[in-house]
């Protein structure tokens, strides 16, 4: 039997879809803007183009140097993500399944964290960068980036991992398994729709991150792709290439798009599994 959907339902769904309007008609519009020419473009933003132009999409490639910034991306992302999540896992482990002294006075710190902006320690950080010669290097970003923990990453596996049953940990533990065993051979395994949801937060995080890389990053060659396209933005103010602007814009936003059509699922499953089980 059908459910009877009330006006109620019917205004939020209309809010919904204007909302899904106001994010999708950007990208969108970027698209279709992309395969103008600078004429076109000019003469009016809304028109569509007469013709695809695709050579704006090689020629932002090739003036804004995207295939290294992307191979760049590609280490800075990839290895944070790797070693944070790892990280994260570990650290959510021990906080939440591992009784120790002075465990509730951690999860106190890290909580109180939470009310002192990020902003604070931009300074301090950059200090400590320095004096350990690790500016203007990727590998110095990834550590700073795998090192530093985001508390929200860390409540939401620690959460999922505190619904988890004791009773096979307590199993293991009785045949004689150690600490170590338990959490790669059961805990990790268990724990992988949540560890998955960080992992897809953590890469748009990465991905997106603009900051770091802008503060840290001084040699072109080493810009991530966020860096390349601010300076391409920059541009802008000595010429009127917009088109190739908006093809390079495209190219940037193409890996995380993807991320998110294709893992959608496990976000709001690995958001949701921890609270609804135990």
């Amino acid at each position: 039997m059908e459910e009877k959907r009330s006006i109620g339902d019917g205004v939020w769904y209309l809010v919904l879809l204007a909302w899904s309007a106001t994010i999708l008609f950007p990208i969108i519009w970027i698209f279709y803007g992309s395969l103008k020419t600078n004429r076109e473009f000019f003469q009016d933003v809304w028109r569509f183009p007469e013709t695809l132009n695709w050579v704006n999409y090689s020629k932002a490639w090739n003036e804004y140097g995207l295939g290294d910034s992307l191979l760049s991306t590609l280490y800075y992302v990839g290895a944070s993500l790797v070693i944070g999540t790892l990280l994260t896992a570990l650290n959510a482990y021990v906080l939440t399944r591992v009784e120790f002294r002075g465990r509730k006075l951690i999860w106190g710190t890290i909580m109180l964290s939470l009310f002192l902006p990020g902003i604070n320690a931009l300074v301090p950080q950059y200090i400590l960068m320095r004096d350990l010669h690790l500016t203007n290097s990727l590998t110095g970003l990834v550590i700073l980036d795998s090192i530093g923990e985001n508390v929200f990453f860390l409540m939401l596996l620690a959460g999922f991992m505190q619904s988890l049953p004791k009773e096979v940990e307590e199993s293991a533990f009785l045949d004689g398994a150690s600490l170590t065993r338990v959490f790669v051979s059961i805990m990790l395994p268990l724990s992988m729709p949540g560890i998955v949801t960080v992992a897809i937060f953590k890469f748009l995080g990465l991905y997106n991150n603009f900051l770091g890389p802008f503060i840290y990053l001084s040699d072109p060659d080493k810009y991530t792709i966020g860096v390349a396209m601010y300076q391409a933005g920059l541009k802008m103010q000595f010429s009127a290439d917009w088109v190739t602007l908006m093809a390079g814009v495209s190219i940037a936003m193409i890996p995380s798009v993807l991320i998110f059509v294709f893992f959608q699922r496990w976000i709001m499953e690995g958001a949701t599994l921890g609270a609804v089980k135990g």
